[in-house]
């Protein structure tokens, strides 16, 4: 009996065994089952790939499942609701905060672009090449990145005259000039200054100042030197020495402004030829009385009146033959420039002939040996040696007697 009890025992343990053996390869089978349903995806996550196995049945979800959270901004290849297919791929890139300060105004962006090109092409950015720009076209973007503008502004620059407009983003007046590779010599003068910061519309204005020297030779204008002669008649003159001009050569430092001279300044000098007196001899010798009679002169002291002849009454100017324009010599041919003490009367042949003898108050015996234009009826002029004297006698009323 007890071994029929064992027998049977063991018979049902088998039993159990197999029972247990069977559910085991059914589960099994189903895992392998499940397992080989699932689908198999390669998620690109910012650049990195992962092959994923799952169930899910959308992008949302398989992205839930691998605990990746889809921002408003961010890059994905597929629609968050699309369905999850074996063997897909599905790239997706967290996007980045750019903030972009352009002259002080700070505006915020997200980008899933690489670099900072791709993100100004993105955003439709776009800056001069004269504007100040913080970063680098082809520098790499990254989360929080800040990029610094500012703009460009016209700045006129009046250089010597020339005027130019250049672009300026601030510093100062010499830095400007510095980027625009303009130098300024020691004596320049700039508006305004060199420490000067650079604004929106400013005008600067630069003087070009030059220095050189130049030599200008002038003539040195010679004196005339009187020597008095006692063989010369008098009034009569001689070339002694013929005068001749001299020669200076002055150097002058001369100072100009954008080309325009603004102060000459005298250095040097120096004679290259002396000049040389114009010497002239002035005669001195008293001229003889003619053998006509009635020829007299101005030494002849004889001013007491005459008896006898005819008594005029008659105004009486005065003249000398050293006037511009006139010959010296009279109606009669008496030459007054070689005899100017000679006592001679102009008067009007209809009135007084010509050739007479006369007397005249305050002027004495003198002879009617000329005529003139003006010299009408009761009228004469007498000769005097000189302008001086001619002033003094001015014009009066005077006794004229005819002696002969």
């Amino acid at each position: 009996m007890k071994f029929i009890h064992k027998l049977m025992l063991a018979s049902k343990t088998k039993m159990i065994l197999s029972t247990i053996g069977v559910l085991a390869l059914v589960l099994f089978s189903g895992y392998v089952v499940y397992e080989t349903a699932k689908a198999e995806v390669v998620i690109v996550n910012n650049g990195e790939e992962q092959v994923v196995h799952t169930h899910k049945n959308t992008v949302e979800e398989l992205f839930a499942e691998a605990g990746i959270t889809v921002g408003a901004h961010d890059a994905i290849s597929h629609e968050i609701d699309a369905p999850v297919e074996n063997g897909m791929k599905i790239d997706y890139k967290t996007a980045m905060q750019v903030t972009v300060v352009i002259d002080g105004t700070a505006e915020s962006f997200y980008t899933t672009e690489d670099t900072i090109q791709g993100f100004y092409k993105e955003q439709n950015l776009s800056f001069s090449e004269h504007d100040d720009v913080s970063h680098q076209q082809t520098e790499a973007i990254e989360d929080g990145l800040e990029i610094n503008v500012t703009k460009a502004y016209d700045v006129a620059i009046n250089d010597g005259g020339e005027k130019k407009v250049v672009s300026a983003t601030g510093g100062t007046v010499e830095e400007l000039l510095a980027n625009h590779d303009i130098v300024l010599n020691d004596a320049d003068k700039i508006k305004p200054g060199l420490d000067k910061t650079v604004k929106k519309d400013m005008e600067i204005s630069i003087v070009r100042v030059t220095t050189e020297t130049e030599e200008v030779a002038e003539a040195v204008a010679y004196s005339t030197e009187e020597k008095q002669d006692s063989s010369l008649p008098k009034g009569e003159e001689k070339i002694i020495t013929q005068g001749q001009e001299g020669q200076i050569v002055k150097e002058y430092k001369i100072t100009k402004e954008n080309g325009k001279e603004v102060n000459r300044e005298l250095v040097d000098e120096e004679v290259k030829k002396e000049s040389v007196n114009h010497v002239v001899a002035v005669g001195t010798k008293e001229a003889t009385q003619k053998s006509d009679s009635n020829l007299v002169t101005l030494s002849d002291k004889s001013s007491n009146e005459p008896s006898g002849g005819k008594t005029l009454t008659v105004t009486a100017s005065a003249f000398t033959a050293s006037c511009s324009g006139c010959s010296g010599v009279t109606s009669t041919g008496i030459n007054l420039q070689a005899n100017p003490n000679m006592k001679v009367i102009a008067v009007d042949p209809n009135v007084i002939p010509l050739g007479s003898k006369v007397w005249v108050e305050g002027y004495g015996v003198a002879v009617a040996g000329d005529t003139g234009g003006a010299i009408k009826g009761n009228r004469i002029d007498v000769h005097v040696p000189n302008k001086s004297a001619a002033y003094s006698w001015g014009v009066r009323t005077v006794q004229v007697k005819i002696i002969n």
